[in-house]
């Protein structure tokens, strides 16, 4: 199982993906606000979204699994 985490610690603004979608190395898969920032989460490996597993509004801290691919 590969997942794909947070850089750091934020608030989700907003999840650019769904159960389902094919994801690309490279692609903007989340955008958090930290520290008054917004910053795009990419991914790092190529895969098929099998779990969501925050939403908008969440906080995450850094390391937290976002999104599980298959």
């Amino acid at each position: 199982m590969k997942s794909i985490n947070a850089m750091m610690a934020g608030t989700v603004i907003e999840v650019l993906v769904k159960q389902g979608d094919s994801i690309a190395d490279g692609q903007e898969i989340v955008i958090l606000e930290s520290m008054k920032m917004q910053l795009p989460v990419a991914a790092d490996q190529t895969g098929k979204v099998k779990e969501i597993k925050i939403a908008s509004g969440d906080f995450v801290n850094e390391g937290d699994a976002l999104v599980i691919l298959d």
